[in-house]
């Protein structure tokens, strides 16, 4: 078979000269603004974290347990599931001992989204592939609608309405848009508009195609992620995959990891996301290399070394490379706030883009930890941390 391209050139390849893209990071994609009890997503307020119980949420103390764990790790905003009555007798108890937002996740019966609410929970989900009726969704629209709760439309690739599967054969992504925009129109209708949408799958490839085309048509907050992306550290990178070029280019608002095992790996795990795509950074990034044969310095301790202090320095973001290799090290390194570059037992380290040190090997560690709290006293000054 002879390519496409065969006896292509670049001068033929490219048919016009592209200006050199902005390395400077993409703008979130505008959304509305919905408050979710104390967290507000869309416009520009941080991408929270979210997480779910993996407890029976009727058994309180165990729910409640995990709760105080996730909220310890970090977490932003809680889901739990309210599948009978008895869980959603559960719901005022774990509110009052709760201090981040409690979302309610409902499926099949359209009583217990009612319940929820009367409950006092912050958010409900709903999947319109489990509740068809509309009759019973405008009554949960209804209710929330009086008590100013929104409503996440939480469409699975999973639980398509079969009329999206009929149409299109299967779950794709346009058949998951399609649904979502079903039952936005019902709200809507409602004159209802505290709307939060997800488009979850486990194909990684679908659910990234599926919210960029929601992103395109529709304006409310993207809620993202992976469905059952499995146990870590495989959960973790495939939600990663998945993700990270939605991040990358503007869009999301909020975000769960969703992995099979402790929940609190789950709160980690999204913010390591979002400070890997820039999109959030809360606390210091530390960049090393790989090592090669190329470098002349014990790179491993110092690195180990370096990321044991960056975590006395809490929630400051700051980047800190560690980087051994002479020849693109220098280089490398001008690009953190703080950066080391390895010779022959000798190292230079840059701040803001600029050498300011030259020190033995066995000095390196103590003229690094000065650079950052210059760095720091800098920023201070300048108000910025």
């Amino acid at each position: 078979m002879v390519s496409a391209l065969a006896g292509t050139t670049i001068s033929t390849f490219l048919t016009a000269k592209s200006p050199e893209q902005s390395l400077e990071i993409v703008q979130r994609r505008p959304a509305r603004e919905v408050r979710i009890g104390s967290v507000t997503i869309g416009g520009d307020h941080p991408i929270a974290v979210q997480s779910m119980t993996t407890t029976r949420t009727e058994d309180v103390d165990a729910t409640l347990a995990e709760i105080h764990a996730l909220e310890e790790a970090g977490v932003e905003i809680i889901r739990v599931a309210v599948p009978f009555e008895k869980s959603a007798e559960a719901l005022p108890i774990l509110k009052r001992e709760m201090t981040v937002p409690l979302v309610a996740d409902i499926h099949f019966d359209s009583r217990m989204a009612i319940l929820a609410l009367e409950a006092g929970v912050d958010k409900i989900r709903l999947n319109p592939g489990n509740i068809s009726q509309r009759k019973r969704v405008e009554r949960v629209v209804e209710m929330a609608k009086e008590r100013a709760v929104p409503i996440r439309i939480g469409v699975n690739s999973g639980s398509v309405e079969k009329e999206f599967l009929e149409k299109h054969g299967s779950p794709t992504p346009q058949a998951m848009v399609d649904s979502a925009l079903k039952h936005i129109g019902i709200l809507e209708d409602m004159d209802f508009h505290d709307i939060v949408l997800s488009l979850k799958s486990t194909d990684t490839l679908a659910a990234l195609r599926a919210y960029r085309l929601a992103s395109e048509r529709i304006p409310y907050p993207l809620h993202l992620g992976i469905t059952e992306a499995g146990q870590p550290p495989y959960g973790q990178l495939k939600t990663a995959a998945g993700l990270g070029g939605l991040l990358l280019d503007g869009i999301g608002d909020t975000i769960r990891v969703s992995l099979t095992g402790d929940s609190t790996l789950e709160v980690k795990a999204g913010f390591d996301i979002l400070k890997a795509t820039g999109r959030r950074v809360l606390d210091p990034e530390v960049v090393a290399c790989p090592s090669c044969g190329r470098i002349e310095i014990d790179l491993f301790p110092l690195v180990k070394e370096v990321e044991e202090y960056a975590k006395t320095l809490g929630q400051t973001p700051i980047r800190i490379t560690v980087l051994g290799c002479p020849v693109n090290g220098p280089g490398e390194a001008r690009e953190a706030d703080i950066g080391v570059a390895g010779g022959r037992q000798i190292g230079f380290i840059y701040r803001r883009g600029v050498q300011v040190r030259k020190c033995p090997e066995a000095e390196l560690l103590s003229a690094l930890k000065e650079e950052v709290e210059r760095f720091l006293e800098e920023e201070r000054a300048a108000g910025a941390v």
